[in-house]
């Protein structure tokens, strides 16, 4: 019923409660359904990755050399830093990718505090508030293995792409009808209702509990105040009209010719502060056909080391790899109080799958843009044994980087640096 508000609140389970019951279930459970120079957090997936020895160089640090595949970098190599050696370990091609901005697989999540939440998501937990749009998430909902799923919560629910530049460009510039309007006034009173209750019913409990229990539900508290302050910014800005339109509505076309405009419009929503936090998955409805290739991404991705196949992927890629290129020049043009809108926006860019051909996990691609840090550079980390390096380290220092306070995030054992 408040599925709309991303969040899940389920009473933990409470021992010394549980052992007064005489055969009953104590839990309770419910639903929930910038500023100028504020730090924001972009992050772009691919489904079934890169050619590694078209895009890793050979020599670390800031002289190394220009790959295939970061040819098309070239104008933003100031701008970025190429990692080698980052994953999360975890295995299962095609049904691992959806961990890249967790490292949680979500078949292992269930006993974890955070679930598999992903870095977008624990980001916009906390910033989200500040903004029309905790987040957004754009992707594709067809194509193999269910669409995008590149973006998780802490209750383990993925969170439903917007699926195409039309749909984007109305939730970002379209005020809603006077109808639409009271049906979320409406919804809004009941989301107040069941908090009331849910809040009611955790009070009720807390005067049952032991020491131990209390510090559970504390927590269930913290949740609970989270989603209220969900709902009041939804409400704030459900009275705030939307910013006006730069230009008329786009139509939906399909992924490929789609995707620059998707780029500008993410950055459209990072420069009017509608959110601070967006992701984007390109995924396996991805299609050649629209790049004159008569083929399909996820046959060609096993391709054997055929020549012809890794050639056609190689076009596919530079093609990716050129608007992520003009989205980051985009960026740096738009101008964020005394810095560009690049200084202020961390970008991650990779993918889930290492290599395409034989579906691993393992020695992902991952390079980071903007976000006021040191670039320049191909860094190779240790990604074997004790010294091994997570992905999670570097998402644990982009969070708090965004001005989160936290020591640990996914499969983290420490900030990257």
């Amino acid at each position: 019923m408040l599925k709309t508000v991303g969040a899940s609140l389920a009473l933990p389970g409470l021992p010394s409660l549980l052992a007064k019951s005489t055969g009953g279930n104590a839990a309770v459970q419910a639903t929930r359904g910038a500023g100028i120079g504020a730090p924001r957090f972009v992050a772009v997936g691919n489904l079934l990755g890169f050619q590694q020895k078209s895009i890793f160089p050979e020599t670390t640090g800031k002289n190394y050399e220009e790959t295939t595949l970061l040819k098309p970098l070239r104008e933003n190599r100031k701008n970025m830093t190429l990692y080698r050696g980052l994953d999360h370990g975890v295995k299962g091609g095609h049904f691992a990718v959806h961990s890249f901005l967790s490292g949680v697989l979500h078949s292992e999540a269930k006993n974890r505090p955070d679930g598999n939440v992903t870095i977008d998501q624990f980001i916009a937990d906390e910033v989200g508030v500040q903004t029309r749009f905790p987040s957004l998430t754009v992707g594709s909902e067809g194509g193999i293995h269910g669409g995008c799923q590149i973006a998780w919560t802490r209750s383990g629910v993925r969170v439903p792409p917007i699926t195409g530049p039309a749909d984007l460009f109305e939730k970002l510039f379209v005020d809603d009808t006077p109808e639409r309007r009271a049906q979320r006034s409406v919804e809004n009173r009941l989301q107040d209702s069941i908090l009331d209750s849910v809040l009611g019913d955790a009070n009720r409990l807390s005067r049952q509990v032991n020491r131990e229990d209390r510090e559970k539900l504390d927590e269930y508290f913290s949740s609970i105040r989270d989603v209220e302050k969900r709902l009041q910014a939804r409400k704030k800005w459900a009275q705030e009209p939307k910013p006006e339109a730069p230009f008329e509505k786009p139509a939906n076309t399909n992924t490929v010719e789609d995707l620059p405009m998707l780029y500008e419009l993410i950055a459209l929503a990072l420069q009017t502060d509608a959110t601070r936090v967006a992701t984007l998955e390109i995924g396996g409805c991805f299609l050649p056909q629209h790049l004159g290739i008569d083929k399909s991404y996820h046959s060609m991705s096993h391709h054997g080391n055929d020549e012809e196949t890794v050639a056609n992927l190689i076009t596919l890629e530079t093609y990716q790899i050129e608007q992520f290129n003009q989205f980051l020049t985009r960026l740096s043009a738009i101008k964020d109080g005394d810095q560009t809108l690049l200084d202020s926006t961390a970008v991650i860019f990779g993918s889930g799958m290492g290599n395409g051909a034989s579906h691993t996990n393992s020695d992902l691609p991952v390079i980071l843009a903007g976000g006021g840090y040191r670039h320049g550079e191909f860094r190779k980390v240790e990604s074997k044994g004790i010294n091994k390096v997570p992905l999670c380290n570097l998402y644990l220092e982009m969070a708090q980087r965004m001005g989160i306070k936290t020591d640990a995030f996914g499969t983290s054992t420490g900030t990257f640096s």
